[in-house]
């Protein structure tokens, strides 16, 4: 694994299920809307050993139409939406604010859950400043390593997002910006004083 520049990394390791599982997701994602990877899969593409139910993905908003385009192609490649079965409703839920899973047909674990990015600066700004990882089947974008480290850090704080955290900043402590982190933490904070 190494860094071709800031915004790429390069991975040699041999993808495991989920990683295909992914990579096939987002090839059917990017053909309709731009995305970005967030939260625990991206420790574990990143060489961190533990498993998972969910993928969470950022999707930039969409229409109606726009989305009845993407879930018809996704239900042809043997998805199903865990939340309902009518685009509509699904799509509902999306503008909501709601996330919707999506996982092979017949199965509910692992999934992913998409939801689009509406606040400013802490979900639309992952558009900003994505991650290109490059693995030996396809690419993937995931969400800056500072936003991820202070997310789990500052925002979910479980046992399992500490440990997702700290393998994030041992493997790559000569790349990441402390100050980015500093003011991803100031962002959360002051999003949670608004709620």
């Amino acid at each position: 694994m190494k860094f071709l520049n800031k915004n790429t990394i390069k991975l040699d390791k041999v993808l495991n299920e989920l990683d295909k599982f992914v990579l096939k997701f987002v090839r059917i994602l990017e053909s309709h809307v731009d995305y970005v990877i967030v939260s625990g899969y991206v420790s574990i593409l990143l060489g961190r050993s533990r498993a998972t139910e969910d993928i969470p993905i950022f999707i930039k908003e969409m229409s109606r139409v726009q989305f009845e385009k993407l879930y018809n192609e996704l239900k042809k490649q043997g998805y199903w939406c865990l939340n309902a079965e009518d685009v509509e409703e699904v799509y509902s839920y999306l503008e909501e604010g709601l996330a919707i899973r999506f996982s092979i047909e017949g199965r509910t674990i692992p999934n992913f859950k998409v939801k689009f990015a509406r606040r400013k600066l802490l979900d639309l700004s992952t558009f900003d400043d994505f991650i290109k990882v490059i693995t030996i089947e396809g690419e993937v974008k995931i969400s800056s390593l500072e936003r991820q480290i202070a997310f789990k850090k500052y925002y979910l704080k479980s046992d399992k997002d500490l440990e997702d955290a700290a393998h994030i900043e041992e493997t790559f402590k000569n790349y990441i910006d402390i100050n980015k982190i500093t003011e991803y933490k100031r962002l959360i904070e002051d999003e949670k004083k608004r709620f």
